[in-house]
């Protein structure tokens, strides 16, 4: 098959053939039709994550047809399609998984990660963290609900029940969010990069009633706030917008460096927390609501043997919505 390899820290992609993998007990293989990509992939191959197996195969928002089942694995059927996320598996018996919050387990093993991902023609993964994908998306619509949905949703929750609620970085996920927050009848204030007017128009076409640069305060004071681009100088500047009692939600696997601020921006029981990962549960609900809304989303796709230049494209911006790789 056809895999876009990961070697070491830094490097481009290598297009590689490696085997078809085998799925043990209580997996899946899956044809692999689609993969998004996501900023947490850059975040590995710049070693900002400083953990993944190598060689490795990246992606962790896959869609796919069932190919094989791994003994023991009764949950779908050959030709049943399915997505794979970030979370692969966890123990199952810690005190964080029995209390409902696997996505803090330290045992957890990651999509793309710890595990090979979905930049090939096939990938293996564990039945119980798959997902039944719903009806009414394409596979290149249904990928980027797989990370940038489920973790733009988990984010939204923590958030509260922020009636005025602004965005940090409005890209992948933040288009996703957006429109579950206006279903939630919310309103929604978009702050981009200083300057970017496209992405500025592209969240007031989804139905932000401001956009604007993050420089910027709003009008009003906001009740929450969520941080998805990956700059450590956007939590003061949060804070700064949101009133007294509100919250800010740091949504990224990584960032950069937060500047020491004055105290007074916190206080007013204003509250600053941030999101790691997923549960099974935000999926089969977020999945679930996506349908029911319904959730659309925007698409660039690239072949499979193009996901440098989609790397470099979200690098640097150029991906309006988010990008998906179409391997099938």
């Amino acid at each position: 098959m056809r895999a876009m390899v990961m070697r070491e820290k830094g490097a481009p992609l290598r297009l590689e053939e490696w085997p078809v993998p085998s799925p043990g007990p209580g997996q899946l293989l899956l044809r692999v039709a689609a993969c998004g990509i996501c900023r947490t992939d850059l975040h590995i191959l710049d070693g900002e994550l400083s953990e993944p197996k190598l060689p490795l195969v990246p992606g962790h928002q896959v869609v796919g047809r069932v190919a094989a089942l791994g003994s023991g694995a009764t949950a779908f059927r050959v030709g049943d399609r399915v997505g794979v996320p970030w979370l692969g598996a966890t123990c199952g018996v810690c005190g964080y998984c029995r209390e409902g919050r696997e996505n803090l387990c330290d045992q957890a093993r990651f999509t793309g990660y710890h595990r090979d991902g979905g930049f090939a023609d096939y990938a293996a993964a564990d039945v119980d963290f798959c997902f039944a994908i719903p009806e009414g998306f394409s596979d290149l619509q249904a990928a980027p609900l797989l990370c940038a949905g489920l973790i733009g949703y988990r984010t939204l929750r923590l958030a509260g029940s922020a009636r005025r609620l602004g965005i940090y970085g409005f890209g992948a996920a933040a288009h996703l969010v957006i429109q579950v927050a206006l279903w939630q009848e919310r309103e929604v204030y978009a702050f981009t990069r200083p300057g970017d007017l496209e992405g500025q128009a592209f969240a007031r076409s989804l139905g932000a009633v401001w956009a604007g640069s993050s420089q910027e305060l709003p009008a009003e004071p906001l009740h929450a706030a969520i941080i998805f681009a990956p700059a450590g100088e956007l939590v003061p500047a949060a804070l700064r917008a949101v009133a007294k009692g509100g919250t800010v939600v740091c949504a990224g696997i990584y960032m950069s460096d937060v500047p020491g601020f004055p105290y007074q921006l916190l206080w007013g029981e204003r509250v600053l927390r941030s999101v790691a990962n997923l549960t099974r549960r935000d999926g089969e609900e977020f999945l679930e609501l996506a349908q029911r809304i319904p959730v659309r989303t925007e698409v660039q796709c690239y072949p499979l043997a193009e996901a440098n230049r989609a790397l470099a494209d979200l690098r640097s911006g150029r991906i309006t919505g988010a990008g998906v790789l179409h391997i099938a």
